[in-house]
């Protein structure tokens, strides 16, 4: 179990020290992937705060956060570990050089603890306590999903040269997924699931206030309340997220804006949409969307 962890009521408040407002579903669901050391698996649309989560939880916890970023074509080497070839040639050289050429022992003296490089997923074995943050994992294959059971499963790892490494507390894992793929059911039922949908006006409002208190209040409200506007149409290619919110309350104020007008909106929109068809769309309707 991650020490400092106590309840439900406990995680809310120590996220909150750090900006991050969760509700209490997903309070819930955080407090119990740490007494059950189980893996959190967070789904929803980009910019939900997925990610921010295990930021947020590694800062509180005063853990170290060690990200995995997945890609298309991942495996396991590079999530796991690999060997320094160039120190190990430079060793060899060194080895000749002072007449210690005893192949077996020179092979041996290769895979020594020195020479192993430790990606994400080794890490968090060897440095834990720690959060492991597996982040898109939808964006790799099959192949990768089943290492990760594996590893999820037993919280080890066999390094053939190097021997078995075992993690001395399971790290706390949370994998974020913006279901670009189904992910397999074996993965799934190994983890507690959460979906993290974008928050209500009042609870947007809430967020701003914590992660830009710069921002004013009547900003912050008229940034968000177009936000969710726009949020309800269905003619964007992407809706902004909590994140954009952010950048564009951010923005704004950066310019001295304390209540918005069209002229001042109309000219960040790119802090806030990232398509220029979203961005024509919007300008073009922002005049009744401010007037609501």
């Amino acid at each position: 179990m991650v020490a400092g962890i106590d309840s439900t009521a406990d995680v809310a408040a120590r996220l909150g020290t750090t900006g991050y407002l969760a509700d209490d579903e997903l309070a819930t669901v955080v407090f119990l992937a740490a007494r059950m050391q189980r893996p959190l698996l967070l789904e929803g649309e980009p910019g939900t705060g997925k990610t921010a989560l295990a930021e947020a939880l590694a800062q509180t916890l005063d853990l170290p956060l060690v990200r995995l970023q997945c890609y298309e074509g991942i495996d396991a080497s590079q999530a796991l570990y690999d060997w320094d070839f160039p120190r190990q040639i430079l060793h060899l050289r060194a080895l000749e050089a002072a007449g210690q050429v005893d192949s077996d022992e020179a092979e041996k003296s290769l895979y020594d603890e020195r020479f192993l490089l430790a990606r994400p997923v080794l890490s968090a074995l060897r440095r834990a306590p720690a959060v492991l943050l597996v982040d898109e994992v939808d964006r790799a294959d099959d192949e990768f999903e089943a290492f990760l059971l594996e590893v999820l499963s037993t919280w080890q790892v066999t390094i053939p040269e190097f021997g078995t490494v075992t993690a001395p507390e399971p790290p706390l894992v949370v994998l974020t997924s913006n279901r670009t793929r189904e992910l397999h059911d074996a993965l799934k039922r190994r983890c507690l699931y959460h979906w993290i949908d974008h928050p209500g006006l009042d609870r947007e409002v809430e967020i701003v206030r914590s992660r830009a208190p710069e921002v004013s209040d009547a900003l912050a409200r008229q940034v968000v309340g177009l936000v969710q506007q726009l949020r309800a149409r269905d003619d964007l290619l992407k809706p902004p997220g909590v994140a954009e919110t952010l950048d564009w309350a951010r923005a704004l104020t950066h310019l001295g804006t304390t209540e918005l007008d069209l002229a001042t909106a109309a000219a960040t929109l790119g802090a806030l949409l990232k398509y220029r068809e979203d961005a024509d769309r919007v300008k073009a309707a922002l005049d009744r969307m401010l007037a609501r």
